[in-house]
């Protein structure tokens, strides 16, 4: 039995050991933070059987969440070799320990369920209320938003102004030189596409219709959205991810401070703000590109092209165009916020829940403007 004790007889006591005992592996010790010093090395020369292995839990002295996850962390490595794991002689508290650690990390996502089966519909079952209790919660995040806003309207002396201005600058100021670019190559291409036809026809002039109309009220709002998520959204999932991480954001609540007041309101007006000016300047620098290919193919010239502007977009095209980018700022702050609350864990989980922002934002900008299109036909505009 000598040979196969797991830890030396110099240990202290109180150290967290695993012994073999008839068959059975046996957990001694306090499986607490101090307890566990050094217990990956020991566990290295263990060498475990094949099939079912038995740990037997009633020696265990002492056992706090980071013992808990230590022998959860075990567990799933034997797992994932193929051993069948068997909890024997554990203490009700200490088997309540052990569970409450797996659910919550199973609630975070850093473990799957066990017993996933690996039915396809039970899968797609499964898949679905997970994105449904996701959706629940982005409602409740969103209700916990609009809260806040209304006792920042009641209350506005405790509004941060320095805060506001900041990502002002970050998400407004910082993103010109993007928005112009993509905006100009936009709408280059809209009126090479477009030109191409019209020339052929004829109808030259038509360009300007086609691009002002085409950019103002659709493609300008939307691909700012786009870029704005892309850029602004994540930006803002992997601050507050960091936070998370970093357990800034428990600091907060611990002195008193709102994450919401402090974290989330500030970028979601800041956005709200911003995202309409931009759009208006990528409408500005849409046209102007639209104005180049109209000059240089078309034989269309800038002050024709000026004179029929007004002829062309009227003023409720403009203003519905803009109109959409606040609600796509609140969709893109709302979802970098609530995915960057999300984080857990490390790096890898502030990585997963940025991607997950992106799509998810993009997602919910398109789907909005779809609506927007559906609803603004149906009444006639």
């Amino acid at each position: 039995m000598s040979g196969e004790t797991l830890t030396l007889a110099v240990l202290p006591i109180d150290l967290a050991v695993i012994r073999h005992d008839q068959g059975r592996y046996r957990c001694e010790g306090a499986w607490t933070l101090d307890g566990i010093v050094d217990l990956d090395q020991r566990l290295r020369d263990i060498r475990w059987p094949p099939g079912v292995v038995q740990l037997e839990g009633s020696f265990i002295r002492a056992l706090d969440t980071i013992g808990a996850l230590q022998l959860h962390n075990l567990s799933a490595e034997l797992e994932q070799t193929g051993h069948v794991i068997q909890l024997t002689g554990w203490r009700e508290e200490h088997r309540a320990l052990l569970d409450l650690v797996r659910d919550r990390l199973t609630a975070d996502g850093l473990v799957e369920s066990p017993g996933r089966s690996a039915n396809v519909l039970e899968r797609l079952g499964r898949q679905a209320m997970h994105h449904m209790h996701g959706g629940f919660a982005f409602l409740i995040f969103i209700g916990e938003a609009a809260t806040a806003l209304g006792q920042l309207l009641l209350h506005p002396g405790r509004f941060r102004w320095r805060a506001l201005f900041a990502n002002l600058e970050t998400a407004g100021v910082h993103a010109l030189p993007i928005i112009a670019l993509l905006a100009f190559m936009m709408g280059i291409v809209i009126a090479y596409q477009g030109g191409q036809q019209l020339k052929f026809y004829g109808a030259n002039i038509f360009i300007v219709e086609l691009v002002s109309l085409t950019m103002l009220r659709e493609l300008a709002p939307l691909i700012t959205a786009i870029i704005v998520a892309g850029r602004t959204g994540s930006s803002y999932t992997a601050q507050i991810g960091t936070m998370q991480v970093t357990e800034e954001v428990d600091a907060l609540r611990t002195i008193g401070i709102s994450p919401m007041d402090l974290l989330v309101l500030p970028k979601l007006l800041a956005l709200t703000v911003a995202l309409p000016l931009l759009t208006v300047f990528a409408d500005a620098l849409s046209v102007f590109g639209g104005m180049v290919v109209a000059q240089v193919m078309l034989d269309v010239k800038f002050q024709d092209f000026l004179d029929r502007f007004p002829q062309a977009v009227s003023l409720t095209s403009f203003l519905l165009g803009v109109g959409k980018a606040p609600v796509f700022a609140a969709i893109i702050a709302l979802v970098g916020c609530y995915q960057g609350f999300q984080v857990r864990g490390g790096a890898d989980s502030v990585g997963q829940q940025t991607t997950i922002s992106v799509v998810q934002a993009i997602f919910l900008v398109i789907a909005a403007d779809a609506l927007f299109s559906v609803l603004l036909g149906g009444v006639g505009l």
